[in-house]
């Protein structure tokens, strides 16, 4: 199978784990571009994109969302594959014609998912598996077509449709991303903040590294479409 090139559109404010955890995860030449300093693709010689997450929400008035979600629109119009993750996963799915909200809550932590169908992006994971999730939006309709291929008691965790695959979850955290990021939530409760430390070792990291396959499932699918 031979490497594939991606776009990297990080929406992440220039967070150094995002740039690490994708670098170490993705079996392929990635390009990066800072979306939230307007950074975009000029051409689109890419055989796919992948877009991260975000403290952001998909539905504030930012330029630079808007000039994404152009951006995305365009990529799917020219036919490039595109894989979502947390604010990705939300931002396909408005792209797409779903809809995002506001959960009133943060889902925090290692947590279940279960799998709802069969699914290319996720095979080989477990019927249920365990990931890390850090959000307080969340996908509550889906696109018209789109195969809804996870979920857990929050809602939807995962969607697909021919070019689109995208995951609520974080596959990507390492335990030293998760401890930060967890660390960094100062509207949420110090003690739910300490229950997600505690639960932050290496025995759950072990079993989350069973989703990190969907990534390799992924460039495999890009590099199939361009052979």
């Amino acid at each position: 199978m031979r490497r594939v090139r991606l776009a990297l559109l990080s929406a992440s404010y220039e967070d150094f784990n995002t740039r690490r955890n994708f670098r170490r995860e993705l079996d392929a030449d990635l390009v990066e571009y800072d979306v939230t300093a307007g950074e975009f693709p000029e051409v689109f010689d890419f055989d796919g994109f992948v877009v991260t997450g975000s403290r952001a929400s998909v539905y504030w008035d930012e330029p630079w969302i808007s000039a994404l979600k152009s951006c995305v629109a365009e990529a799917f119009d020219r036919g490039l594959p595109g894989l979502g993750i947390c604010f990705g996963h939300q931002l396909l799915a408005d792209v797409l014609g779903g809809t995002v909200e506001d959960m009133g809550e943060y889902e925090l932590g290692y947590r279940r998912v279960r799998r709802t169908g069969e699914s290319m992006l996720l095979a080989g994971v477990p019927e249920e598996f365990v990931v890390f999730e850090t959000h307080s939006d969340r996908v509550v309709e889906l696109p018209d077509g789109a195969r809804q291929i996870a979920e857990n008691d929050y809602g939807i965790q995962g969607f697909e449709t021919d070019d689109a695959f995208a995951v609520q979850f974080h596959p990507e955290y390492d335990t030293e991303t998760a401890r930060e990021v967890t660390r960094g939530k100062d509207t949420v409760d110090e003690e739910y903040i300490q229950r997600v430390l505690d639960g932050i070792d290496e025995e759950v990291y072990r079993e989350a590294c069973e989703a990190k396959v969907l990534f390799e499932n992924f460039t495999q699918f890009v590099a199939e479409r361009h052979v």
